[in-house]
């Protein structure tokens, strides 16, 4: 075996030891954000406010959470990703204990509020450590399985969430507390084991595809976002995946609350909603890879087929009735599947169509996109339910965005 070959054995063995790293890392970052659905119905009952007062506080977290991505983005592109996840999964942490000690709503707001700036230090920079270190052939892969870990993320937390309650039968201020102990876990792990790039272990950087998207030495940060806002396809990606976020949260945060306050909560149709993010698991991995092998690298295809499809399919979710479980799980798990699969083919846009060298302001920008659609979605979401006293008619809502993100990105051409 040759020298050269030899290298690139040694590489390929570190690239998935970083990929693995970040996986098990951001595996556990769900544990202190989509805690917060399975509690809505305690923190209803004990403050003795409505849904739509609800939905301003994860409003809240949501507009943080997207604010701090719009310059966390940029930061890791200046300073490197590995200090600033850490910090953001610790800070993460202290909030979520603080948010379970609020004695009165508007602490909770503020307290959740907070999370959401801590849990903007993970996405971006993680997205930004990915492109370091997988060139744009692969990224649909790498972002895949990074995607994964987060739909795992998903998972874990609703099943956590629906043995805290339903076994162990704890309030709902147990949610905010022991769930984020893994994170605390994942994020000391990923600190010890990652580096932010490959010349960090002696390994020449990834090439770009193309001299044009390389910026020049020195740029500074206004130039870097000058350069991202400008770009008018990677707006317009921007904008469908805020379509498609809105629809992912109305799921997300609001089908417990379509379990737990419609029926007992231990019901056989409570564990039906671990579907949805066993689906959005899947999901990832398959439309990372398909984007890759099928489409060559043409990432906004998949995304209007799956966003088509799964306006279809929510809609048939509005129609089945809860008592009918085989149909429920179907659909829940095809919604899922759907909806949040196609996130492995919006995040590799942002170093195709910039420039690996502006993907961390890219996604996080796109993600402050994503979440400033999210959040206007929880109060209105909330107001609908109390209006219609209908906890269903989340899915016509979110049928609604899925459709208009398969139009927008239908605009949008490597």
């Amino acid at each position: 075996m040759s020298f050269t070959n030899s290298i690139q054995r040694d590489f390929r063995t570190y690239q998935w030891r970083i990929l693995l790293a970040v996986m098990f890392c951001y595996l556990f970052f769900y544990m202190g954000r989509q805690n917060f659905g399975w509690a809505i119905q305690g923190i209803s009952s004990e403050f003795n406010i409505s849904k739509q007062y609800i939905g301003w506080a994860g409003a809240a977290m949501l507009w943080a959470y997207g604010l701090g991505q719009f310059f966390n983005g940029n930061l890791a592109d200046k300073y490197g990703s590995r200090g600033m996840i850490v910090l953001g999964g610790i800070l993460s942490v202290l909030m979520n204990w603080a948010t379970s000690y609020a004695t009165a709503y508007w602490m909770v707001i503020v307290f959740w509020a907070l999370n959401g700036f801590g849990q903007s230090l993970g996405w971006a920079p993680g997205s930004r450590l990915l492109a370091n270190w997988w060139s744009a052939k692969e990224r649909g892969k790498a972002f895949g399985f990074y995607v994964f870990a987060a739909g795992c993320s998903s998972i874990l937390i609703y099943l956590l969430s629906i043995i805290m309650l339903d076994v162990y039968e704890l309030d709902w201020r147990w949610l905010f507390r022991l769930p984020v102990l893994l994170l605390f876990l994942g994020c000391t792990v990923f600190y010890f084991v990652v580096r932010d790039k490959p010349e960090d272990f002696g390994f020449p950087p990834i090439k770009e595809n193309s001299k044009f998207m390389v910026p020049k030495e020195g740029e500074t940060s206004v130039e870097r976002y000058k350069n991202v806002i400008k770009n008018k396809k990677f707006l317009l990606a921007c904008i469908s995946m805020g379509f498609q976020n809105m629809a992912r949260y109305g799921l997300l945060v609001w089908v417990p609350l379509y379990y737990l306050g419609t029926g007992s909560i231990g019901a056989a149709n409570l564990y039906v909603a671990l579907a949805l993010p066993g689906g959005m698991a899947l999901g990832a991995i398959f439309f990372g890879q398909l984007s890759d092998r099928v489409f060559n690298s043409n990432r906004s295809k998949p995304i209007a087929i799956s966003m088509s499809l799964a306006a279809i399919v929510v809609l048939f979710m509005y129609l089945v009735p809860q008592e009918n479980l085989f149909g429920e799980l179907t659909l829940m798990f095809a919604a899922g599947f759907l909806v949040y699969g196609p996130r492995s083919c919006f995040w590799p846009l942002s170093p195709d169509l910039l420039g690996v060298k502006r993907s961390g302001t890219g996604s996080g920008v796109m993600n402050a996109y994503a979440y400033a659609f999210a959040g206007a979605g929880e109060p209105f979401i909330g107001y609908m339910v109390d209006v219609t006293k209908e906890q269903n008619i989340v899915f016509v809502i979110v049928a609604l965005m899925c459709f208009l993100s398969a139009v927008v990105i239908l605009f949008v051409r490597r």
